[in-house]
């Protein structure tokens, strides 16, 4: 069993995790415009409470994206700042993976449709299928205006919603009800990151190489001064 730290502001939620041998902690607040306040707080918390430290850890996990810009930045810049000091390799798992595995642990689902609402008139989306109980890519993260005809390749009878994105935009992305709705797995949370680091199909990258996950193209990503 890997014995990982997880982080995530990729969007409204704070969201922290830790595994550690036998032991599971997380902590969790939405709280959009005090995530740099509250992260390194939250990560001492729940080690302090496991009596361990970055150090006797395994590796990070870190929601690289998509969402905020903002968040992301924070997170995968508070997570190559731990790697780095630690020398820890980072599974950077996408925000609308940790979506999907909230659906997949809450309510069971087989197949997700995962939707941030990305502002502008647009969704961050990807669908998701589970496999062994993991959320597993069907399609790449993308971002698009919100439309019925956006799924239209796929049969999503069946497919469970999840995600911000469902909140303002369902009527127009779902206008015959076929999907169901799970209203409770709204916002990711680093649990569902460390399921997918634990079970699925992440690889480890290097602090160096730890990049965010924006999907819009014209944000450049700034990497620590000096690295």
């Amino acid at each position: 069993m890997k014995n990982l730290l997880a982080v995530d502001t990729s969007t409204e939620n704070c969201s922290v995790a830790l595994q550690w041998q036998n032991t599971f902690l997380s902590e969790a607040i939405e709280s959009p415009r005090e995530h740099s306040q509250r992260l390194l707080p939250f990560v001492e918390k729940v080690l302090q409470q496991a009596e361990t430290n970055l150090n006797q850890l395994d590796g990070l996990v870190v929601g690289v994206g998509p969402g905020s810009f903002t968040g992301v930045r924070i997170g995968v810049s508070m997570a190559q700042g731990l790697a780095f000091s630690s020398e820890l390799p980072v599974f950077p798992v996408s925000s609308l993976q940790a979506l999907a595995q909230q659906a997949i642990r809450k309510h069971g689902a087989e197949a997700v449709v995962a939707c941030i609402d990305a502002r502008m008139g647009e969704i961050y989306y990807g669908l998701y299928r589970s496999k062994n109980g993991v959320a597993e890519a069907i399609t790449e993260p993308a971002v698009a205006v919100p439309s019925a005809d956006l799924f239209s390749e796929h049969d999503l009878q069946g497919f469970y919603t999840a995600g911000t994105g469902w909140d303002n935009y369902s009527d127009v992305l779902d206008p015959d009800k076929k999907l169901k709705y799970s209203n409770d797995c709204r916002l990711p949370l680093a649990e569902d990151m460390l399921t997918v680091a634990v079970k699925g199909e992440v690889s480890a990258v290097s602090a160096e190489h730890l990049e965010p996950l924006y999907v819009r193209n014209e944000v450049t990503w700034k990497k620590l001064p000096g690295r």
